[in-house]
This record gives structure tokens, sequence and C-alpha cells, in this order.
């Protein structure tokens, strides 16, 4: 029944949004909004408290909100850690034990609406946003993301390329935004009108449209190494997202894996970036 309900669930709001969509495109917009940047889950659970208490740091202000960081000191370069959609820090436990033997220094922090950072809404914007006050206030020499979190690093850099930043690493992260979008729509079976009203709200309050935004198009301003890794068979974001980033980044590798799935928290993937990061 769960299971049924949970099938059921985004037809639901797909039939609703339709229906506001005949009324008023504005009011449309606004819902699916919400609903796209509002992660379900991804607040820190008791069984990864201990782990994250090890380290908890400090809470950063950036604009209202106030963003968890975390600390594992090394006497290393510094790496800042962007974890992805609906998850928080603890997802990075089995790199960071490769980062600590190491001694790199380690910082991370709960992205908008994640771990224990506060807020209600998640959308690269704001995540960009908190990632430069991390650069700014931290000066890490690398950034390694997961997912969004790779997609972030490459847009923050895109936008402000001065920084202390020398290697960047994306792990099994998007490029398009309208392949979220179109996967968005996908799963909610919302009419076109309802994406051309969305369409025209991120316009408005972000300057840019669905269609414009593209690491793979940022990635060409890049002037830092960058490795990013991504399995073929990733159901969750597409393999040919790296691959078009990849083309566009002159500094760039790209390590294909088969089988390792979007998540890759295996060891070789681990190594694979410590061995960047060491070169």
């Amino acid at each position: 029944m769960i299971a049924y309900f949970q099938r059921i669930l985004p037809k639901i709001y797909g039939l609703y949004f339709n229906i506001i969509a005949l009324f008023s495109k504005e009011k449309v917009a606004e819902k699916a909004f919400r609903l796209f940047c509002s992660p379900r889950k991804g607040r820190v659970l008791p069984i990864q408290e201990a782990f994250l208490n090890e380290a908890k740091f400090e809470r950063v202000e950036v604009e209202d909100m106030q963003i968890q960081t975390y600390h594992w000191e090394g006497k290393g370069r510094r790496v800042l850690l962007l974890h992805g959609w609906e998850s928080n820090t603890y997802r990075w436990r089995n790199m960071i034990g490769f980062l600590k033997k190491e001694d790199f220094d380690i910082l991370a922090f709960d992205a908008p609406a994640h771990g224990w950072s506060t807020g209600e809404l998640f959308h690269v914007i704001k995540y960009s946003a908190c990632t430069k006050t991390m650069v700014d206030r931290y000066k890490p020499d690398y950034i390694i993301g997961h997912s969004v979190g790779g997609m972030t690093a490459v847009y923050h850099q895109y936008l402000w390329p001065k920084n202390s930043l020398s290697k960047i690493v994306t792990i099994g992260s998007p490029s398009e935004m309208k392949d979220v979008m179109d996967q968005y729509q996908s799963i909610l079976n919302f009419k076109d009108s309802v994406m051309r009203a969305l369409n025209q709200l991120i316009v408005e309050r972000f300057g840019f449209g669905i269609n414009d935004f593209s690491t793979s198009v940022f990635a060409k301003e890049l002037n830092i190494d960058g490795l990013l890794i991504h399995d073929k068979y990733d159901t969750i974001a597409p393999y040919r997202a790296s691959e078009k980033v990849h083309q566009n980044w002159k500094g760039s590798q790209l390590i294909s894996t088969e089988g390792l799935g979007h998540s890759m928290h295996q060891d070789f993937v681990s190594q694979n970036i410590i061995d960047f990061l060491k070169s």
C-alpha cells in the first residue's frame, strides 16, 4: 500500500498543477518551484550524529540561513566537500577516511535545508552563494562535489574564478538544468504549460532560463584542473553529462566506471580522488 501511494502521489501533484495552470500561471509556477526545491530528506539522522559531532564546527550566516560547517583538522592542503540533493555531510564518511590518512585539512558544510543547516528551499543558486562564502572565508585548495554538489562547484568557479582553488572534483554530477527539469516533469506528468510558467519564474527570479543553465557551457571558461568521475549506468545523473563537461573543460580528466551507481562510495573512487589531489 505504501509503495502504491509513493507511485501515485507524484501524479496527483501533476494533476493538481495542471488544474491550477488553467487559472493562474504565476500561482502554478510558484507551487511547482517550491515543490522542486523542497528536499524530502537529508536532515541528520540519529545514526549519523556521532560521526558528525566529532567535527561539528561553527555556524556561518549566509543570506537568511545558518549553515552548519564541519572541520577535520590536518596539516596538508585544505579540501572543501559539497554533498548532493537530499543528503548531508555524513555522506562523505568514506572519503573523509581516505583524506585523513593523507593528512588533508578537511572542511564541509550542510547545504541549505539539509543536515543541521537551516532553510526550507534548496537550489544551485543558494548552494553557490554558500560555497562562495565558504571559499572566501576558509580559502580551500580543492573542492570535491557529489551530484549537484559537483554542478555547484563548477558554477561557482565560473562565476567567481579568482579564488584559492586549484582543483575541482565532480562525482556523478548533472550538467544541464533542462535534463533535471525534464525528469521533474516526467515524474509528475504535468503539462508543458506548467513548465513554461516555471521557466518564466526562473527567468524573472534568477536572470536565466532553464535552457541557459549548463555546466558544460560554463566549463569552457574554467582555467583550473578538474577530475570528473561518472558511472556509465548512472540512473540519477546521465553519464553524458560528464562527457559534455569534459569535452569543454580543457584541464579536466574523466574516469568512467561501470556498475558503481550514483553514490560512488567505493574505495576505488576515493583512491583515484586522492591520487588526483596529490598529483
